[in-house]
């Protein structure tokens, strides 16, 4: 298609949470999403496997059956998709630069949500030693070789992490004929919760917990990897390794923009209505809490879509009050900010080492709500989003 040069509402990502938002737009504006696979629908494209739709369509589906059928709701409503396109700049205004097959393109808009998700973090990113032979994949990219070009990058892989996503490459290795060879962790438990833990044990597959990926080996492909855990050192012979979870914001845009960028998540700063320090940009899914499901990011951005046509129909109040967290064993809390508007209708926080103790939220000094935890790194914790306006800080009592 031939790129406008203005819209009502120009979403950034067509993944769950950018698709719920621009469909809930379509009803009253003229909306455009732009992605730059080609095809709609985000992560769920790659994962064929169940379960997701039990909150959208109230049903069980695959992924990439999921992603069709969002793609599908948001084309039927009324949006119009521009795939294969690259936004590279955010501008004031709002405004976006985009780069496609037609060349540079800067598109003009009343408002512009940005949902481009989450990645995960790289070997390099965690340091691993060793050489640098092929086989080394994230699970994005084993779903995307599994599930979109039928290929099977490997025979006997072992997976590092245990996070959600970990038990969903090894949902993805049984599809391809796979079969891991070992599934390790530096964490003393599984970061998903029970009984994920037990997924590996019915599929044979070794379980290593306090043990760190020190090294992996190999010349042109892998061939071995180096554990070091409660034993000692061990070899482990293997042709792959899958490099799992420890999702960081796809921030990137963010980082080079004008928007307020919070340290923990890595994503904008927003406060409860969806909003950036940008008032006309908008954000929304995963970028903001590395990480949640599907469902959980479309539900989010559909109320986020929700809160920028009310926006656009009659303004929504200026007002925001800074949420501070007053741990140290708090990584991060979403919103940064609460406003009278809350389609961000809960605070979700992060720990970053286990935690036993009771956390509550004050405004102004006055305890509002509270509840016990018992939790590590990576699980999702809720609180209610006060309702009062204020100074709102997170305790935590351990």
């Amino acid at each position: 298609m031939i790129l406008p040069s203005e819209v009502d509402v120009l979403v950034i990502g067509a993944g769950p949470a950018g698709l719920a938002a621009a469909t809930e737009l379509a009803r009253d504006f003229n909306v455009l999403v732009v992605d730059r696979e080609k095809a709609a629908g985000g992560i769920p494209r790659h994962c064929g496997h169940y379960p997701f739709g039990m909150r959208e369509f109230h049903r069980v589906m695959k992924g990439p059956d999921y992603a069709r059928a969002l793609a599908a709701r948001a084309e039927a409503a009324g949006v119009r998709f521009a795939l294969g396109v690259n936004v590279v700049a955010l501008h004031p205004g709002p405004s976006v630069t985009v780069t496609s097959d037609e060349g540079v393109t800067t598109i003009s808009a009343r408002r512009v949500l940005i949902a481009t998700g989450v990645r995960e973090s790289s070997r390099a990113q965690r340091l691993i030693g060793g050489t640098k032979p092929g086989g080394v994949v994230s699970t994005g990219a084993l779903q995307g070789m599994v599930y979109l070009e039928h290929a099977r990058p490997f025979r006997r892989p072992v997976i590092l992490g245990t996070e959600l996503v970990s038990f969903s490459a090894i949902m993805t290795c049984a599809h391809a004929g796979i079969r891991p060879v070992a599934m390790v962790d530096s964490r003393r438990a599984t970061a998903a919760r029970w009984p994920s833990c037990l997924y590996p044990r019915i599929k044979g597959i070794p379980l290593y917990l306090s043990t760190k990926l020190v090294s992996i080996e190999g010349r042109e492909r892998v061939e071995s990897v180096i554990i070091d855990g409660p034993k000692g050192r061990k070899r482990i012979e293997t042709d792959g390794v899958i490099v799992s979870g420890h999702f960081r914001s796809e921030s990137t845009l963010i980082v080079t923009s004008h928007l307020a960028r919070d340290p923990g998540t890595g994503g904008p700063a927003v406060d409860s209505a969806g909003r950036c320090s940008d008032p006309t940009y908008y954000a929304a899914g995963n970028m903001l809490h590395p990480v949640e499901t599907a469902g959980w990011c479309w539900s989010e951005g559909r109320r986020v879509g929700l809160a920028i046509a009310r926006d656009l129909k009659s303004g929504l109040p200026a007002e925001r009050a800074p949420v501070t967290v007053e741990s140290d064993a708090l990584a991060w809390v979403v919103p940064q900010f609460v406003s009278p508007e809350q389609a961000l209708d809960r605070l979700q926080l992060r720990v970053n080492r286990p935690v036993n103790g009771r956390l509550s939220v004050r405004v102004d000094g006055r305890e509002v709500a509270s509840r016990r935890i018992w939790t590590r790194p990576d699980r999702r914790i809720t609180l209610p989003m006060p309702s009062v306006t204020g100074q709102v800080s997170i305790h935590l009592e351990e």
